[in-house]
């Protein structure tokens, strides 16, 4: 289609689209390309897109989560049993939080042409944190210090010594009895105990912060989540959804019972130099800006549908609809705004749009409707201040209880203009119970996850440190095989391929 371009203000290539940012509008235009995969219908063999664009194997990489060591040697053909190098890779999702590297996986996929990528939320929560949103600050360097990975701050020139001198000084007779590490990744004792306090006081910013957001946006209908508000300072309780639960935790040296939203002057100092530094680190700017050119919410090749989390439903297998930003949306439309604002926070030079995208990507990492999220709630409070583990539960979108739900399914393939008898959607963010018996192919092969647990803070659960999903072209046809990569003995022992199912 003809672009008016008096009005262009700024083109933008996104992945299987064109951007057009015109003033404060932004629309996305589907390219030939797209309207080619739209159209085909022939199902035997490849569609036209396919014969397009012959781009030889293609790897489905999910979740890598810092670990950049297998990351890097499953896209460079590496990895024991892979029998080969990617020639392309959909990167489905969360390259950010729980591992040590994320910043030497963006740096490699910044130099890689053949590759795209679908947000997730620990990768959108990041990108908040480069626009200065308190709530996606305090989130990141809370999950840093939880599991000992406060070192990829430095990575990014961000000053953590005004934080972690107020953490050991404000905590100093605490013993934060409820924020013990997830990961110590080698620390020694001296900095485990840093950064025990750096996590608490992290979270306890974060509550008041998050508070804070709550209330300049009611839209996001997150009120019952002010839970410092929640708390008898007196009885050392909280209520959560209506039930009182003594707490884990009863040492808060920074919170006025009165008013225990409000940051004290030194907590004002130290998320203040955070945002600062978040905000102007160049490095970071590089890596978002990988992001963007390279990534969107959702990506279609083919017959696949590509992204981080799911397509929210409802019980009946409905497209479930979310209050966005004052507008009733769902399926595709929803994703197609969502990618849109995010955009625009970054591109436009109006404050307000800045403002309001940095509010909504804290949203996308932690709100019920949120298409990356896609849970009840984040109970972050809960895991470290209440032990019932009842509290703590967060429920999975009906997505996920409807993974064998051919007819919900399909929904989902006719919402993205793809047709159901031989489309797939391709999508991570909840790790796969491989050693449980749970089978990552799902409704007859109409959906596959490949979250298989690459962090090592996954390989508990899931039993494997990561999945690729391979197609390779052989004899005139698309072969996928799903490749489960075993756990390494040790940091140094190559990964391996030790089981594949052709699909």
């Amino acid at each position: 289609m003809a672009l008016p371009k008096a009005d262009v203000v700024e083109l933008k290539r996104c992945t299987g689209f064109l951007l057009l940012i015109n003033g404060r509008e932004s629309k996305r235009v589907r390219t030939f390309e797209q309207e080619e995969c739209m159209e085909a219908e022939a199902c035997g063999s490849k569609d036209r897109l396919q014969q397009a664009n012959e781009r030889g194997r293609v790897f489905f990489v999910s979740d890598p989560h810092g670990e950049n060591r297998i990351f890097s040697q499953i896209v460079d053909g590496e990895c024991a049993g892979l029998e080969g190098s990617a020639d392309y890779v959909h990167l489905v999702g969360d390259v950010y939080d729980r591992g040590p590297a994320a910043e030497l996986i963006m740096d490699k996929i910044a130099d890689m042409d053949n590759l795209d990528i679908q947000w997730g939320n620990h990768d959108v929560v990041w990108m908040g944190a480069a626009l200065g949103n308190r709530g996606c600050i305090a989130h990141v360097v809370r999950n840093c210090a939880r599991y000992g990975n406060l070192d990829i701050l430095d990575a990014y020139g961000i000053d953590r010594a005004p934080l972690e001198k107020f953490a050991a000084t404000a905590y100093a007779d605490d013993s934060c009895v409820a924020f013990g590490l997830k990961e110590t990744n080698g620390l020694p004792d001296n900095l485990v105990e840093l950064n025990v306090k750096v996590q608490k006081a992290m979270a306890i910013i974060q509550f008041k912060v998050e508070a804070q957001l709550i209330s300049e946006n009611p839209a996001f209908n997150l009120q019952n989540r002010k839970l410092m508000n929640a708390i008898d300072f007196a009885a050392n309780t909280v209520v959560v959804d209506g039930i009182e639960y003594p707490l884990t935790d009863t040492v808060f040296p920074t919170v006025d019972p009165a008013d225990p939203n409000k940051l004290t002057d030194q907590e004002e100092t130290v998320i203040a130099a955070l945002q600062q530094s978040f905000q102007s680190s160049e490095r970071l700017k590089r890596h978002i800006d990988v992001l963007l050119r390279k990534g969107g919410m959702y990506h279609i090749c083919g017959n696949d549908l590509v992204f981080h989390a799911c397509v929210p439903l409802n019980a009946d297998g409905s497209l479930m609809e979310t209050d966005f930003l004052g507008r009733p949306l769902k399926g595709k439309a929803l994703l197609d705004e969502v990618d849109l604002v995010v955009r625009e926070a970054f591109l436009s030079k109006d404050e307000e749009a800045k403002k309001r995208g940095g509010d909504l990507l804290w949203y996308l990492w932690l709100g019920q409707g949120s298409p990356l999220f896609a849970k009840s709630k984040m109970a972050t409070f809960e895991i470290y201040y209440i032990a019932d583990k009842a509290a703590r539960k967060e429920v999975k979108n009906v997505f996920y209880s409807l993974l064998d739900d051919g007819a919900a399914i399909d929904g989902v393939f006719r919402d993205f203009g793809m047709n159901p008898a031989c489309s797939r959607i391709v999508c991570g963010h909840v790790p796969v119970k491989v050693k449980d018996g749970e089978n990552p192919v799902r409704c007859g092969g109409k959906i596959v996850m490949i979250d298989g647990g690459m962090s090592k803070a996954y390989r508990k659960t899931t039993g494997l440190a990561g999945m690729v999903l391979v197609e390779d072209g052989v004899a005139g046809q698309q072969v996928s095989t799903l490749c489960l990569i075993g756990q390494p003995e040790s940091d140094d022992t190559p990964a391996e391929i030790v089981e594949k199912r052709v699909l």
